[in-house]
């Protein structure tokens, strides 16, 4: 199923390139519009598995936040020596990625930074958070999980029912949160916050208020702590945690490409004259 997520799409000859990271325990799947997106407005867009997603729920127990970055960051070479422009953006946990691939790799173009999950704080989380000090920490980890449940990241019901349909033949996602999950994506967040001042590419943060799994609390420690001279960050009131497929979905998209042809050296304005 991992090589049927995954998503390439090309033009002919394309000088810029978008890689996208999805999220904890999500796969391509959830990128696949805003992929699309930045395909139409002349990026080529690049979308992979993250290793322990899109096969079973057992093999994701046995990864560490390390092969996700190894992963990526293996993507991310191979897509610079093809391209003369790379952006990197990412959903949830993949944003959290796209930033520290871009700590060892100043020549990012720029990143996208859409529901940046350093802190697992959204409204939701406080149900299960008693569990989290003894499952974190013990062996508990590689045997519990937490079953994901409503309103499954997005405001948007109808999506809901769709999404959750999808979630429970975990054919685009797993239906829950291994604890070994989060134990790894916890590690990779507080590596990524001692280091987020070696960033600095230019950023965009995306982030609603009504976050579902993580609180603004994530891009705001990202906005305060990254050395970016270029860095805006835009918040959203009618989304929940799925910002890239939830009701303002097209206004992301918008918002990303405009700021992706802010520095691209190959953006050309569909009206702007055509030497001959």
């Amino acid at each position: 199923m991992t090589e049927e997520l995954n998503f390439q799409l090309k033009h002919d000859k394309c000088k810029r390139a978008v890689l996208l990271f999805h999220g904890m325990t999500g796969s391509p799947f959830e990128m696949k519009k805003i992929g699309r997106a930045f395909y139409n407005a002349g990026f080529d867009a690049y979308c992979y598995c993250l290793p322990g997603h899109g096969t079973s729920p057992v093999s994701i127990k046995e990864v560490k936040w390390e092969d996700w970055y190894n992963d990526s960051e293996k993507h991310y070479l191979e897509l610079r020596e093809k391209y003369e422009e790379v952006f990197l953006g990412g959903l949830c946990m993949g944003a959290v990625l796209a930033l520290c691939i871009s700590m060892e790799h100043p020549e990012v173009k720029g990143i996208l930074g859409l529901s940046t999950t350093l802190y697992l704080d959204g409204w939701t989380i406080p149900w299960y958070n008693f569990m989290m000090p003894v499952a974190l920490h013990t062996i508990l980890r590689y045997y519990y999980s937490f079953p994901e449940r409503e309103p499954y990241g997005l405001k948007n019901e109808v999506l809901r029912k769709k999404i959750a349909a999808l979630q429970k033949k975990n054919t685009v996602a797993l239906d829950n949160y291994p604890m070994s999950c989060i134990y790894e994506l916890l590690k990779m967040s507080r590596h990524a916050r001692r280091n987020m001042s070696k960033v600095h590419s230019p950023v965009l943060l995306i982030h609603s208020t009504q976050d579902d799994l993580t609180s603004s609390k994530s891009a705001d420690f990202v906005y305060k702590h990254i050395s970016s001279e270029i860095k805006e960050y835009i918040k959203l009131e009618n989304s929940y945690h799925l910002i890239v497929m939830d009701n303002e979905r097209e206004f992301v998209f918008e918002k990303c490409i405009e700021f992706m042809n802010r520095f691209s050296d190959f953006y050309m304005p569909k009206d702007a004259e055509v030497a001959v």
